[in-house]
């Protein structure tokens, strides 16, 4: 942002050679390999929330406004099953997995599964009570200071040019493929996934067909909270995780969802990329501050230009746009 800046007040007021503007543009320029790499990272974390969401969507149509708080979790009873209870580093991370799972289940059996009959307003109200609860929870059982892991490979980081990419930003690109491949598989190659798409896009088929909807939905919401705590588990050796880092991060992964095209597994992943790249350029040209307020004007804009997303959506009717 300063050579930004200085740069450009080098232009407004000076009349440079050919050279000095080679020189000026170079230096402006610069970290924005740097920042494209970071924005990857970002992309890769605002996708794996993505799909949470498209996951419980392509179940119900249902938003679920909790799903940040499954990647703040991940990253909390990891901290604390590693640093309190002193388990080994990977067995506190498989453990959370199948824990944060059980609370998403058991947020269905409890919030959802009792308002079953009601509009999906109300259970987007739902959502939303859910996730405050479970981050004034976390801030009583885990306190409020941010927690931070030391990262799965403690190496220093691969040097390319003027691009540096930390071992641990490749896990997380890595992770967000495999949990691409593994919901490609589940939606096209398994009757589950045909099952759970078919209660949310048939609902009166799926009845005839003997498909439990409240059970496809129970079963997304497990799923969806086990990519949530993946996620945490891997960008808390990245960044500080706190009680209430999740808010943020869901909201940042339902504009990527959106962004991409709501209720496609592949527009969760291409809108989570696009918007980590383009915010994480934002900061050479504005300060970081407005960092975070760049998703929102993002979302303004596609909802303005191309409400069904980048890729489409299945579930928003063509007629009314």
């Amino acid at each position: 942002m300063e050579a930004f800046i200085s740069s450009t007040l080098f232009f407004l007021t000076n009349d440079p050679d050919e050279e000095t503007i080679q020189l000026k543009t170079m230096e402006l320029f610069a970290p924005l390999p740097q920042l494209f790499t970071s924005g990857i990272t970002f992309g890769a974390i605002y996708a794996l929330v993505g799909l949470g969401f498209v996951t419980i969507a392509k179940a119900s149509q249902m938003i679920n406004f909790a799903q940040g708080e499954f990647v703040m979790l991940g990253g909390m009873l990891t901290f604390f099953l590693f640093k309190e209870i002193q388990l080994p580093y990977l067995l506190s991370a498989f453990l959370t997995i199948p824990l944060v799972m059980l609370i998403g289940c058991l947020l269905h059996l409890l919030v959802i599964y009792p308002l079953r009959k009601a509009s999906l307003p109300i259970l987007l109200m739902a959502t939303l009570g859910a996730s405050l609860f479970l981050s004034s929870a976390s801030a009583l059982l885990f306190g409020t200071l941010p927690k931070a892991l030391p990262p799965f490979i403690n190496r220093p980081p691969i040097d390319i040019g003027p691009i540096s990419i930390s071992l641990q930003s490749l896990w997380v690109v890595g992770a967000t493929c495999l949990v691409l491949l593994f919901l490609y598989l589940l939606s096209h190659r398994t009757l589950l996934g045909k099952a759970m798409e078919a209660s949310s896009t048939d609902p009166l088929g799926a009845d005839l067909s003997g498909i439990s909807r409240h059970l496809m939905i129970f079963i997304a919401f497990g799923v969806s909270a086990g990519m949530g705590s993946l996620a945490g588990i891997f960008i808390t050796p990245i960044f500080y995780v706190s009680y209430h880092s999740g808010t943020l991060i869901g909201l940042k992964g339902f504009i990527a969802a959106i962004l991409g095209g709501w209720g496609k597994h592949s527009g969760a992943i291409l809108g989570g990329f696009v918007l980590g790249v383009v915010e994480s350029l934002s900061v050479a040209f504005m300060p970081s501050g407005y960092k975070d307020a760049i998703a929102f004007v993002v979302l303004l804009l596609i909802l303005y230009l191309k409400p069904k997303g980048i890729l489409g959506s299945p579930f928003i009717d063509s007629r009314r746009w």
